[in-house]
């Protein structure tokens, strides 16, 4: 989604988010993304828990990694790997995950802020409305775009991320891409309790900030090692000055306006009180009926 005039970094000072208006009036929109999660402000939809959101991964389906100047980028080929229910009208399919992070030992790197309160990183798996023809007809419709955004916290080693970052090395710089020829399920991904999440309607993030996105942020983050997010940081991007390390590429939080931001918890009903009821152990299988999400990881290897 290249812009019709040559632009550098779009992070970078006096190209970055807070000029993005100046080539892309949407920025100015009434239904722009990243927000800040006001969490005494967040309505509970039984509705959600009613019609459980069903996220469908599997071993196969990622392709390749690119350095796309401005992250990582997975793609995958969408085999086996479906998102429906919950706020979501129509079935998407799996596209892509990429990430946002900030400087080396900061509090700053998600798009996205609970009660103001940011998270070193944020990962976004992106999928697409299969009522449209395909992602770049699906991307700027109003309900062509489904993002599942998951926080990152330091904390013990991620063995799955690691998997993925393994790669880094081979895609140091801008366009550098290569295979994935191994398995990795982006379940793997997910963190623990995947049943509790915010969901709003919101936009790209990056130009061309098409408002396109049904955005699902879960609320449970997921712990990665300060090593790994370090490891972030050694992909390089262009700057003025020449090529650099890669960090602060996010858009900070934008005003919310009139919408609303449904959270899939914090009401009392019979499938809530049947969920908390529910051992640790039964989380493991396979899909899981009852609460607000039913999660799938076809043929998962560990």
């Amino acid at each position: 989604m290249s812009s019709s005039k040559k632009r550098g970094n779009i992070y970078l000072s006096g190209a970055g988010p807070s000029a993005w208006h100046e080539e892309y009036p949407v920025a100015k929109g009434k239904r722009q993304s990243p927000v800040d999660i006001n969490t005494n402000k967040t309505k509970f939809d039984p509705k959600l828990a009613a019609d459980p959101l069903t996220i469908r991964f599997s071993d196969s389906c990622c392709q390749s990694i690119v350095n796309t100047g401005i992250s990582f980028q997975v793609t995958s080929n969408g085999a086996g790997c479906e998102l429906s229910g919950g706020p979501l009208d129509s079935t998407y399919q799996f596209a892509q995950f990429h990430a946002h992070w900030g400087a080396y030992l900061k509090t700053t790197g998600s798009e996205h802020t609970v009660d103001g309160v940011s998270y070193p990183a944020e990962l976004h798996l992106v999928h697409w409305n299969t009522k449209y023809d395909d992602f770049k007809d699906a991307v700027d419709k109003p309900d062509g775009l489904a993002v599942i955004a998951v926080f990152f916290k330091r904390g013990k080693e991620h063995p799955g991320f690691g998997k993925i970052q393994d790669l880094f090395s081979k895609i140091p710089a801008k366009g550098a891409k290569v295979n994935i020829d191994f398995e990795f399920n982006p379940g793997l991904l997910m963190p623990p309790d995947s049943e509790n999440y915010w969901t709003y309607l919101g936009s790209l993030t990056t130009p061309p900030l098409y408002e396109s996105v049904t955005w699902i942020v879960m609320k449970e983050p997921l712990e990665v090692s300060v090593e790994q997010i370090a490891i972030l940081r050694t992909l390089l991007w262009e700057t003025p000055n020449g090529v650099s390390q890669m960090y602060n590429n996010f858009r900070p939080p934008v005003p919310l306006r009139d919408r609303v931001i449904r959270a899939s918890f914090g009401g009392r009903s019979a499938a809530g009180a049947m969920m908390v009821a529910v051992p640790a152990w039964a989380w493991g299988a396979v899909v899981v009926g009852l609460g607000a999400v039913t999660y799938t990881l076809s043929n998962m290897s560990l």
